[in-house]
């Protein structure tokens, strides 16, 4: 299946130059898709241009990543309300290095000739002079051109209007297509379906100034079923590193999708053949209360994103909290690896000296923590049978807990009912 027809089955297409798929089907291309180094790691968000690199590096052709070092420095302004902060130069590469890093697992980087690459455009923009830029390229765009882009109209028409800082962008942005075309054959350029004023403006600067011919693709922007913005969640944005998004929070987020989100989202984010989707959306159906689909996606994107062992740990993290799964796989987690897996639980600290010499299983919870409110509370329902200590049941209220019952030597996990999880941390 060819490149473009994988990206419409998927339902990943929304405007085509024309001539690009006759290109692409004729010839090995290399095509090029920008990241803004803005912050040190990608998120979800980015995912659908990831993918799009995947499916153009497994189609035959070469994937090139710009990593943006000096448009990072502005900013694009294309449906933004506000503009962006601007970053210094240490920063910016700290943020290049780690998306080199993380693009790195998703695609086949070397020196082949279907292998990707990765460019930065510091590397070109660093020396160029700006009576050289406004003369050399500035002069091949008109200011008319440049505000004809609805990018640009809804920033005029906004509150906060448009500095000519994030004006330039569209320059920039046009440059990098035309160097990369010039310097690095170059012949498409993808992206959001917000980035279309911009790819055409870079094709429109190879013609102008080479009499050359470029091509543009890009994909549908991604959102919910309810028309939320995908890969929002009430805690801020799903991001692909794990100090920030817990491999076991980053599945959780991909199972709770709704069915119809997670069969769309399911084409987009893995590279399942249309066999395999349609076997798993009818197994779905058959059974909704097993989510097949929401598993096999929160799966397929885990693994490939962080590794077989952090998508076996969620797992595990998730039949712990959820169902009846084991504390063994907390033996093998460092503490921010277990502070991650109990967020959002209550968490209480202790002496670890007191604990030595033992306490009493009430006073443990109603008065060195306050896994309940009082001891009588305590009482009645260890007596009941609804309370357990490291998902053993405990009902005698004489019982002592020391540190012969500390997970990883450090941690008593307490628990009320079937669902409320307490944290004791001994320090």
């Amino acid at each position: 299946m060819s490149f473009v027809e994988e990206l419409r089955w998927r339902g990943m297409l929304q405007d085509i130059m024309p001539g690009t798929e006759d290109l692409l089907n004729k010839e090995k291309v290399s095509g090029y898709i920008g990241f803004d180094p803005t912050g040190d790691s990608l998120h979800v968000g980015h995912l659908t241009q990831i993918m799009t690199l995947i499916h153009f590096q497994n189609a035959g052709h070469k994937p090139v990543a710009l990593v943006g070092g000096a448009t990072g420095m502005i900013g694009d302004p294309s449906f933004k309300s506000a503009e962006r902060n601007l970053l210094d130069e240490h920063t910016l590469n700290h943020n290049v290095n780690c998306l080199k890093n993380q693009l790195g697992k998703f695609l086949a980087f070397g020196e082949g000739e279907n292998d990707a690459k990765m460019v930065n455009n510091y590397d070109w923009f660093k020396d160029f002079k700006f009576l050289d830029f406004i003369r050399d390229v500035g002069k091949l765009i008109t200011v008319n051109y440049m505000m004809s882009k609805d990018s640009v109209k809804k920033r005029l028409e906004g509150e906060n209007g448009l500095s000519f800082t994030e004006f330039s962008y569209q320059l920039i942005q046009g440059y990098d297509f035309y160097y990369l075309w010039k310097h690095h054959n170059c012949k498409v350029q993808m992206g959001g379906s917000d980035q279309w004023g911009n790819i055409v403006t870079g094709t429109e600067f190879i013609r102008r100034q080479d009499q050359g011919t470029a091509f543009a693709i890009t994909t549908q922007l991604i959102k919910k079923a309810d028309g939320q913005k995908f890969g929002k969640t009430e805690s801020g944005a799903v991001w692909l590193d794990p100090k920030k998004t817990s491999p076991y929070k980053y599945y959780q987020f991909w199972l709770n999708t709704s069915d119809d989100d997670a069969k769309n989202w399911i084409k987009i984010f893995t590279l399942k053949s249309k066999e395999e989707l349609d076997a798993i959306i009818a197994e779905h159906d058959a059974a909704p209360h097993t989510r097949a689909v929401q598993k096999a996606l929160a799966k397929d994107i885990t693994i490939r994103t962080h590794s077989e062992e952090a998508y076996e740990t969620a797992i595990k993290t998730s039949d712990f909290l959820f169902g009846n799964g084991t504390l063994e796989f907390l033996n093998g987690l460092d503490h921010e690896a277990i502070l991650d897996v109990f967020e959002g639980i209550p968490q209480f600290s202790i002496s670890k000296e007191l604990l030595s010499s033992g306490i009493n299983i009430l006073d443990l919870l109603a008065v060195n923590t306050q896994v309940f409110p009082s001891k009588g509370e305590a009482r009645k329902m260890l007596q009941g049978g609804g309370v357990s200590i490291n998902r053993e049941k405990a009902t005698d209220i004489e019982q002592v807990i020391n540190t012969s019952q500390l997970i990883n030597n450090q941690y008593i996990i307490a628990q009320r009912g079937k669902k409320n999880y307490y944290l004791i941390i001994a320090e």
